[in-house]
């Protein structure tokens, strides 16, 4: 990392309000700053065909999947994401790899009169450097994830070939809404008028929600459970194995991916259904072959970090950046069939997450390690323990994640297992810890 790079993050950290440090304080609630800095950079969003995915979980996978895809299609392939793990320049991606540091650098300093004037949040800022480095690469098309809800994300001054709502569950109520039908109002806020919208998963409270949106904005609406269908046969520690129906044929495929963990079967669907509209509606060149090809390197393709992922064995370690309820459920459930003699789980939140419900889905056998990441936002390691304590999870809490982890390792026999779960933040500093 050069000594420029490093004092234009921290310029940025420094100046800039940021949701990872401060919560929902760091949001600005309209697009002004976001429509100001994209007209100041002469637009660089409306250069090239755009993706745009929101939803509560999956979207991180679902990005990086169908950016892998058009990767394996031929296409130059531009993929923005958030929040980063280790690295800021992961989420600003083409190809694949990510943006230079000199690009990082460079940016900053051309553009610092911009920022001062405009005051953006790190968020919005970070938004249209994605779009501009997608100009400067010159990419053919860009997969862009929300950052949190959709209709005042500053992602959505967009208008896409293609607008995917990947699934809707509690997450940032205090941002978004307390009930489902809210929360799934805001995530609608990213369809777009003419533009078809693939629903990934159906639920009962939320599909009015989206049919509405879709009819008043004449917008053809597309659900994956209508278009493809699919059953989970195995999974190793590489890949997972599905069997894939297409509805329109009938026809049956055996696909496997890079993409681990049971909760990967939704968003399989999403994704496949996804490749098929853009092939179908809006005339990409996505064959079944690439499709099949590409999710099956989907972590080399695009370098995507963090998602049931095997860091080591014998002993395991594993991590995942599932962070609420119902992320930590489907995590939970892939835990349970990892074989270990003893399971340990290393684990910590931020505050603004429903932690007591996420806490009451964590296996009361298994040893923890109670850390805080080192942001404010997080909850403090000795109030995590209490509140686990009162679950009945048994364990210890440490002031660092890579505290944790030592004690964790010198527990550890080769027969033993340790997740590392609870946010994104939490697995960034694990794998910096890990290196």
């Amino acid at each position: 990392m050069t000594n420029d790079y490093q004092q234009t993050l921290d310029y940025l950290y420094a100046q800039l309000p940021m949701f990872s440090k401060l919560g929902k304080d760091a949001i600005k609630k309209d697009l002004t700053n976001t429509l100001k800095l994209c007209a100041a950079l002469g637009q660089p969003q409306e250069k090239y065909k755009t993706i745009h995915i929101a939803g509560t979980n999956g979207k991180g996978s679902t990005s990086h999947a169908l950016a892998a895809i058009l990767q394996q299609s031929g296409y130059k392939v531009g993929l923005y994401t958030s929040p980063h793990l280790v690295d800021f320049r992961e989420r600003i991606r083409i190809d694949g790899k990510p943006v230079s540091e000199q690009w990082v650098v460079d940016f900053v300093a051309k553009h610092k009169e911009l920022i001062e004037t405009v005051e953006p949040s790190f968020f919005e800022i970070t938004v249209a450097m994605a779009f501009q480095a997608f100009v400067d690469e010159e990419v053919d098309i860009a997969v862009i994830e929300t950052g949190l809800g959709g209709r005042l994300d500053s992602t959505n001054v967009i208008t896409p070939i293609l607008s995917v709502i990947t699934n809707i569950s509690y997450d940032h109520t205090d941002v978004l809404g307390n009930t489902l039908t809210e929360i799934a109002g805001e995530k609608a806020g990213i369809i777009k008028p003419n533009i078809p919208v693939l629903i990934g998963e159906q639920q009962e409270e939320t599909q009015n929600v989206f049919f509405e949106h879709s009819v008043k904005k004449q917008s053809p609406i597309y659900y994956a459970e209508s278009l493809w269908d699919l059953v989970r046969i195995k999974q190793d520690a590489e890949f997972q194995y599905f069997k894939a129906v297409e509805n329109s044929t009938r026809k049956i495929y055996e696909i496997h991916t890079d993409l681990l963990g049971s909760y990967q079967y939704q968003n399989m669907r999403t994704i496949l259904s996804a490749a098929q509209i853009l092939h179908t509606q809006a005339g990409l060149n996505i064959s079944l072959e690439n499709t099949f090809a590409a999710l099956e390197k989907v972590k080399e393709l695009t370098g995507l970090r963090g998602r049931w992922e095997w860091l080591q064995t014998n002993p395991a370690i594993i991590a995942d950046v599932g962070h609420n309820p119902a992320g930590v459920k489907e995590i939970m459930q892939q835990w349970g069939q990892v074989e270990a003699k003893q399971k340990y789980i290393l684990v910590g939140f931020v505050k603004d997450k429903d932690v007591k419900e996420a806490l009451s889905l964590f296996p009361k056998e298994a040893i923890y390690f109670f850390c805080n990441a080192q942001i404010p936002r997080a909850l403090p390691a000795k109030d995590l323990w209490e509140k686990a304590k009162e679950t009945g999870l048994k364990g210890d809490y440490y002031p660092t994640i890579a505290e944790g982890l030592k004690a964790a390792k010198h527990l550890m026999t080769s027969e033993d297992a340790l997740l590392i779960t609870g946010s994104f933040f939490v697995v960034g500093e694990a794998l910096l810890a890990l290196a």
